[in-house]
């Protein structure tokens, strides 16, 4: 029998009676086309057969040992909730390595960016899907439909209390473990964190790590509840004058850059120069143009979305194992902003 030949955009766009250009953006996830319209054409996508030109309607449940598919469609749910979008310079390189991996292995892959994943799959034939990639926070109501329909699922950069699938993350634990040893190892003494520690599990895990740390060096905890609760998301708006009244610590130890170039403007603005009255430091290697340089961890997020990938690979041939957790190490970087 002849192999079907593949379907295009154009085809898509004639049967679901839009323009090329309007097909072309729903596919991709991108803005400018209606909800309404995205769910249409990417229902008329998969009827077509565009995700998975020549995929059987029914798929066979993977066992162990199986290979891992050669064709077949993935689904990369990007809840756009936050900074998680592909133009942060942490979320977008994840998004990138995982859409390399995909690309690599010729299978087709379509993001959602919804902010929440309730209803989601209603407008997506399951049979046509052979997993899901999570970037970061997801809804329990998209996890629940996953589990719902049996889909393997991988998620990246995020814990949810009640479904366990795989995990690819930073290792938040060892490289702020890490990155902490090293300043007490230069004579630092006094620290404060800075950051909502309930903000994210990749801020509570670097948390703990930064006080299981002091306390294994035998140093006193003093920490300002300010810089750890729900005020730390609002930190421009009352830091510089906090700051004026603080005794500073030999160093703020920030859970990411973000928040350590928020810092850094602050003490600009008061006059307090960093490092020599107090150091700054980050997390994520996410800003390379902060002055003075940024001592921070450099996370490999690309390499955690391709890793993704591949644990996909595997989970999809390996249906019957429990759930795992690989972590990325991080690479702390001494800069400019400590001594």
């Amino acid at each position: 029998m002849a192999k079907r030949s593949k379907v295009t955009i154009q085809q898509i766009a004639d049967a679901a009676g839009v323009s090329k250009f309007a097909a072309s953006r729903a596919l991709s996830g991108k803005s400018g086309v209606s909800d309404e319209t995205r769910e249409m054409i990417v229902k008329t996508a998969l009827q077509l057969g565009y995700y998975n030109n020549t995929l059987r309607r029914k798929m066979p449940i993977a066992v162990e040992g199986r290979d891992a598919p050669e064709e077949g469609t993935i689904i990369v749910l990007f809840p756009d909730v936050r900074y998680q979008n592909e133009e942060s310079a942490y979320w977008g390189p994840i998004f990138e390595g995982i859409a390399a991996g995909i690309a690599e292995r010729g299978l087709h892959m379509i993001t959602v960016t919804e902010p929440t994943g309730e209803g989601l799959f209603h407008v997506l034939n399951p049979e046509a899907i052979i997993g899901v990639i999570t970037i970061g926070e997801v809804s329990g109501g998209a996890l629940l439909e996953m589990n719902r329909l049996g889909m393997p699922v991988v998620m990246v950069d995020h814990v949810d209390p009640v479904h366990r699938t795989d995990l690819i993350s930073a290792d938040n634990y060892g490289s702020m473990h890490d990155l902490m040893t090293q300043l007490i190892g230069k004579g630092y003494r006094t620290f404060q964190f800075v950051g909502h520690i309930a903000y994210a599990h990749s801020f509570r895990e670097r948390w703990t790590a930064y006080e299981q740390a002091l306390l294994g060096f035998g140093l006193q905890a003093q920490q300002d509840s300010r810089l750890i609760g729900e005020e730390a998301e609002r930190l421009e708006q009352w830091l510089p004058a906090a700051l004026g009244e603080m005794q500073l610590p030999d160093v703020f130890v920030c859970a990411n850059d973000h928040l350590a170039v928020q810092l850094l403007e602050a003490c600009q603005a008061l006059g307090i120069r960093v490092p020599e009255q107090c150091a700054v430091t980050g997390f994520d290697d996410t800003f390379p143009q902060a002055c003075p340089a940024l001592t921070t961890v450099r996370v490999h997020t690309e390499w955690m979305g391709r890793r993704a990938t591949d644990k996909l690979m595997w989970r999809i041939a390996n249906r019957s194992a429990l759930p795992e957790k690989v972590m990325i190490y991080g690479e702390p970087l001494l800069r400019a902003s400590t001594r």
